[in-house]
């Protein structure tokens, strides 16, 4: 664990999620790695992943000093020794983070934090307003073959998530349509309820039109290819609204996984001095809510909600600060797992995952 901090060595490579760092190429409104390389010389270039296997394995390869980990991403990491233990004395602004996160089980483990807080927020229902003229009220119209309010079937019309962490999508589902099965959590999932969840997306995968990572593909295929209801974040909700689309999106009755996104530093980071800085430069309220308005996210610190132009007044309450407790967060699957016995581990969902894709 770094112990104290140095001159800056000139640059910072991150993996990041989508839209996670931006310097204004998108909309000139959106910049917080600008004013970072002019005032600590450390140029950011940033390495985009679309799951959490992908970045997983960027960090395995090396190369990169810090990563925007999901919590089914930051175990393995931790379990890996691909991250290293941060010294959150060195990062001033850390105070200030949600106390909800500052110990939250996906990134400090027997004592020792392995990050800092970034963003968080619900893995939506995004729906075609002119298909539904009211919002779903539950997921089953992405899982349930049935006709939507227009008439016609949701075949070929609806979309499901390209990563293996979507079994637990379907595990929430069965947690409240099929209360027999006494799952009390989608990621400790015993040998019947994992088996119950694959059945469902087996069926699931007869409807389905396209299982997507691409934030922009998703993009398009609402716009130009029929589809009127997914899984999604609120990235795209937002950018398609932007567009005058006819997009909305909730949270149904059965709740929803979610995300709750960690800076985490590389075990043999080239650049630690430039990471310990940009990691105490993220957890500032304005890049906070700069990018709570850019990426439709919640921030990791609420004093971000307060006076940003961007985000306006009412900004953290539309993108679901309200919503926490309805959120079950993106964590890795293990087989010792605290609420039975024995749990399926996550190298079995990964398998299993592609066997799906693939029709079997």
């Amino acid at each position: 664990m770094v112990t104290e901090l140095g001159e800056g060595e000139g640059a910072v490579d991150i993996v990041a999620w989508p839209g996670y760092i931006e310097r204004g190429q998108t909309d000139p409104a959106f910049d917080w790695v600008s004013a970072f390389e002019a005032e600590t010389g450390c140029k950011v270039t940033v390495k985009t992943a679309g799951t959490s296997d992908e970045m997983v394995a960027l960090m395995n390869e090396g190369g990169f000093d810090l990563v925007t980990a999901s919590g089914d991403a930051s175990l393995r990491l931790i379990a890996g020794k691909r991250v290293q233990e941060i010294n959150t004395g060195l990062i001033p602004s850390f105070e200030k983070v949600d106390p909800r996160l500052q110990e939250a089980p996906w990134h400090f483990v027997d004592g020792k934090h392995y990050g800092t807080p970034y963003q968080w927020g619900g893995n939506v229902l995004a729906y075609d307003t002119e298909v539904f003229k009211e919002a779903p009220t539950s997921w089953s119209v992405v899982f349930e073959k049935q006709d939507l309010p227009d008439g016609q079937s949701n075949e070929q019309r609806v979309q499901a998530f390209d990563g293996p962490i979507y079994i637990a999508d379907a595990a929430l589902y069965l947690m409240a349509h099929q209360p027999d099965l006494g799952i009390k959590d989608p990621y400790e999932l015993s040998e019947e309820q994992y088996a119950a969840a694959l059945d469902l997306l087996r069926q699931q995968r007869q409807i389905v039109h396209r299982y997507w990572h691409d934030a922009f593909v998703q993009i398009d295929d609402f716009t130009n290819e029929g589809v009127v209801a997914s899984s999604s974040w609120p990235f795209q909700v937002n950018l398609l609204k932007s567009k005058n689309e006819p997009i909305a999106s909730t949270i149904p009755e059965e709740g929803a996984t979610g995300w709750a996104d960690t800076t985490m530093m590389h075990a043999e980071a080239a650049h630690p001095n430039c990471a310990y800085m940009w990691m105490e430069h993220s957890l500032t309220p304005k890049v906070q809510g700069d990018l709570a308005a850019w990426f439709g996210s919640v921030p990791a610190v609420p004093a971000a909600c307060e006076n940003n132009e961007l985000l306006g007044p009412d900004g953290c309450k539309t993108n679901g600060i309200d919503s926490f407790e309805q959120i079950h967060f993106w964590r890795t699957p293990v087989a010792k797992c605290a609420s039975q016995e024995a749990c399926v581990p996550y190298y079995r969902w990964v398998t299993d995952y592609i066997a799906i894709l693939g029709g079997r």
